[in-house]
């Protein structure tokens, strides 16, 4: 019997139909694909944290891979800890770091801010417009933007500490401690006033100024202390003292306990004798070793915490206690250089170079309770640091965190006016202003250019329009309003959330410095050039 043959239907014209090959490299549109879905990915974090903008602004509460929480508004935390995998999107928590590296303060601003522009340049990109053309157009606008910036920026003084005030208030008053911003306001611009020396210097080193957190109080029981706060507490077990007058305060990097060899080994011994032997000879060890401390004239020892080994034992804290000498361990490797750098002393790295030169002087070390946490301090140091401690209080460790991250923030503010002695005000001001001007130098363009700068100003409102949205007011009339009064020749006119109104930000004290904004502007601009360029994402083997 045949086998049935099947037959394919010919196609008009007679010819074959062709094989099928993969069109990967032919598609004309994968570009355009690409960007769209980066666009599509950066939104979707910025739209996370836009409720997160401005004094009204709403809070995250995150939980960590080990079950940790986060309750937070500041942008940069919010990010840190976000599951982010699209390449696109973890720029933009990139961007935020960035952000929070450069001025500190601002992180949620600039996330938004990169959003609106991304949206814009969607528009254009939809329009028709080349990618190129749209960065190249979007950086000249951004020059522009930071022109106008620091052409309505008020100059500053270090010395006037009521605008210094002024600062640090707006920056808290967005935070979960607003409320608290009169009493923590002073202590930030008097610790980083503290840390700075001459007018003349253009950065403040933060790790200079120690936040130590203690549960108990309230955020009212926070204070700068003078002199050092430390993290630890004193050692009292063996009946060591906790107070010492005129100390001499030395840092060690060494065990007082019993040497252990480098390998794991075991010893057997079947004598009483010589069991007599070797806790005789761990005696005399520490023993010595304790001595000869004293006789360097020290009678406060910080001890560095070790992995290797105990750092003290009991029968060296008791040595230590009979000879009147105040011990502090598990001091952390990276509070070594504040601590020398705050008390005067050195490392010690070996009980044979522990001299009295090595030794910072104080007129009291004291170890104090107060709302049930203990904190050690030490105060009238000779030849000290620039440095500033804050002991920090609060009713439970989420509050101490965002509290700390708060100040952090603040700290920052403070610092940007060192580095850039200028401020802008608040409330959506100076972005409403910047987007009018930009507006009319669109005009004086041509082609492609004049409509970047055109989009640009209208994406930078996004700042005022999401200050008004969650502060629950309407943004188009708000917007429009603002659009007014500045056309009028009101340039400090924002948004007052307190009042849900719009009045003048310089008379309402809501003032930020200029170098938050002129960064914010800079730094999202360069990510959404860096998006726009990008045709294609590649897999790597």
């Amino acid at each position: 019997m045949a086998a049935p043959t099947t037959i394919a239907p010919a196609r008009a014209g007679g010819a074959a139909a062709p094989k099928r090959q993969n069109d990967t490299f032919n598609q004309k549109d994968k570009p355009m694909q690409v960007r769209l879905s980066n666009i599509a990915a950066a939104k979707a974090v910025a739209d996370a944290i836009r409720t997160s903008l401005g004094p009204r602004g709403m809070d995250k509460m995150i939980e960590t891979g080990k079950k940790e929480v986060v309750i937070s508004n500041d942008g940069a935390t919010i990010l840190k800890h976000m599951s982010v995998l699209h390449p696109a999107a973890r720029m933009l928590v990139d961007l935020s770091a960035a952000q929070d590296v450069e001025a500190g303060d601002g992180t949620t601003s600039v996330v938004v801010l990169a959003g609106s522009l991304l949206v814009a340049a969607e528009k254009l990109l939809k329009k028709g417009i080349h990618p190129t053309q749209i960065a190249e157009g979007f950086q000249s606008a951004a020059v522009e933007a930071v022109k106008i910036l620091h052409d309505i920026s008020i100059p500053v003084d270090l010395g006037d500490r009521e605008f210094l005030l002024k600062s640090a208030t707006t920056s808290l008053s967005s935070k979960v401690v607003a409320q608290y911003s009169s009493v923590l306001a002073p202590i930030v611009v008097d610790s980083v006033l503290r840390v700075v020396g001459a007018a003349s210097e253009s950065n403040v080193d933060l790790s200079d100024v120690r936040v130590v957190k203690r549960v108990g109080g309230t955020i009212d029981d926070t204070e700068l202390i003078p002199g050092v706060v430390l993290n630890q507490t004193a050692i009292t077990s063996a009946g060591g003292p906790s107070r010492i007058e005129k100390a001499k305060i030395g840092l060690i990097q060494f065990q007082l306990s019993p040497p252990k060899p480098d390998m794991d080994n075991q010893v057997v011994v079947n004598d009483y004798r010589q069991m007599d032997r070797i806790l005789k000879e761990e005696r005399n060890y520490l023993l010595n070793m304790v001595k000869k401390i004293k006789k360097a004239g020290c009678n406060v020892l910080l001890i560095q915490k070790s992995i290797l080994r105990d750092a003290v034992n009991s029968m060296s804290l008791h040595f230590l206690a009979k000879l009147k000498i105040m011990a502090v361990k598990e001091v952390e490797r990276d509070e070594i250089e504040f601590l020398c750098k705050a008390t005067g002393c050195r490392p010690i790295a070996d009980i044979d170079s522990f001299t009295e030169d090595k030794l910072g002087s104080a007129d009291l070390v004291e170890e104090s309770e107060s709302n049930g946490s203990r904190i050690v301090q030490i105060s009238g140091i000779k030849n000290a640091g620039r440095t500033a401690s804050i002991v920090m209080r609060g009713a439970n460790q989420y509050v101490l965190d965002e509290a700390e991250r708060s100040i952090h923030d603040a700290l920052c503010v403070i610092r940007c006016l060192v580095k850039k002695r200028a401020l802008v005000v608040g409330g959506g001001a100076p972005e409403i202003e910047v987007s009018q001007r930009l507006s009319e130098l669109a005009k004086a363009q041509t082609g492609f250019q004049s409509i970047c700068f055109q989009a640009f100003a209208e994406a930078i409102e996004v700042i005022p329009t999401t200050l008004a949205e969650n502060c629950g007011l309407s943004p188009i009339s708000i917007v429009t309003e603002l659009r007014n009064r500045h056309a009028n020749g009101e340039k400090h006119a924002g948004i007052n959330v307190r009042k849900g109104a719009i009045s003048d930000m310089l008379r309402e004290n809501v003032i930020q410095p200029l170098l938050v904004s002129t960064s914010a502007i800079e730094l999202s601009t360069e990510t959404v050039r860096m998006l726009m360029k990008i045709d294609d994402i590649l897999a790597s083997r």
